[in-house]
C-alpha cells in the first residue's frame, strides 16, 4: 500500500496534506525518514510514525453504540443527525450501523465498515435474536406470551415466533429473529396495545454496556464477539 494511502485512511489527513507531511520529513518508515509520497509499506509489519508517533493500522472498527432517540440510523443526512455523526474520532472510516433503529427507539446498535460483520449478522437465514425493553400504553396481557409465540400475521405474512417476558403489566422484554418496518410496534398493535417506549438491549447474547449512556460508544472486545457467536473479527 502507498503511504499516502495509508496515512490518509488512517485520519491522518488529506492525500494532499500527508503529500506535505512526506515533503516535511516528517513521516518515518521503520525509523527511516520518507522522502516520496509513492513509496510503498507493508501496513502488517512496518512501523509508520508521524511527528515520531506510531500510527496502528486499524483497516476495521467495530463499535458499541447507545443509540439515543430522535437520532437516525444512516450514514448521512441533510436534515437529523445520524448514528455516525456521534463517532468523530472514526470519520476517515466509511462506517455504517449494522441493521437500524427506529429514530425513537433507543440502544444497542453496532457501527463498523466491515460488509462481512454486518453479514454475519443481518443475514435472514441467520435468525440472529434481538431483544428489547417495551413500555405500553395499556396493560400488557398474559395471552399475548401465546400470541406472539405462535407468530403475528401482518401484510409482510406470518412471522416468526417471538419471545414476550412480562416484567410488570405495563412493561415487557421482547425477543425477535427478524427486524420488519416497525415490527415491535405493528405487533402490539395487532392485540389493540400500543409501544411508547423501546430500548434494545441484547444482540445474541451481547447487551448493550450499561455504562454507555445515550450517546456513548466504545469498540468491541474478543468476549463482545463470543457473546455474539463471533470467534474473533476475522468472521
Amino acid at each position: 500500500m502507498r503511504i499516502d494511502k495509508f496515512l490518509s485512511q488512517m485520519g491522518i489527513g488529506t492525500r494532499t496534506e500527508v503529500k506535505a507531511l512526506i515533503k516535511k520529513g516528517f513521516v518515518q518508515q521503520n525509523d527511516q525518514v520518507i522522502k516520496s509520497a509513492k513509496i510503498k509499506i507493508n501496513p502488517h509489519t512496518d512501523v509508520i510514525k508521524v511527528h515520531d508517533e506510531v500510527i496502528h493500522y486499524e483497516p476495521y472498527v467495530y463499535i458499541m453504540l447507545h443509540k439515543p432517540q430522535n437520532v437516525i440510523s444512516a450514514t448521512e443526512d441533510d436534515d437529523h443527525v445520524t448514528v455516525i455523526d456521534l463517532i468523530k474520532e472514526y470519520a476517515h472510516l466509511d462506517l455504517f450501523p449494522v441493521g437500524r433503529l427506529d429514530k425513537d427507539t433507543e440502544g444497542l446498535l453496532l457501527i463498523t465498515n466491515d460488509g462481512q460483520f454486518n453479514h454475519k449478522l443481518m443475514n435472514p437465514n441467520q435468525h440472529v435474536p434481538k431483544t428489547y425493553f417495551v413500555k405500553t400504553k395499556y396493560p400488557i396481557q398474559q395471552k399475548d406470551v401465546e400470541v406472539f409465540k405462535k407468530g403475528v400475521t401482518l401484510k409482510e405474512g406470518v412471522l416468526k415466533p417471538a419471545t414476550l417476558e412480562i416484567l410488570n403489566p405495563f412493561e415487557a422484554l421482547m425477543t425477535i429473529s427478524e427486524g420488519k418496518f416497525h415490527q415491535i410496534k405493528r405487533m402490539f398493535h395487532s392485540v389493540d396495545n400500543e409501544v411508547i417506549y423501546l430500548k434494545r438491549v441484547k444482540i445474541a447474547n451481547l447487551f448493550l454496556d450499561e455504562s454507555l449512556e445515550p450517546g456513548g460508544y466504545r469498540k468491541l472486545t474478543l468476549s463482545d464477539f463470543e457473546a455474539l457467536g463471533l470467534k474473533d473479527k476475522s468472521i
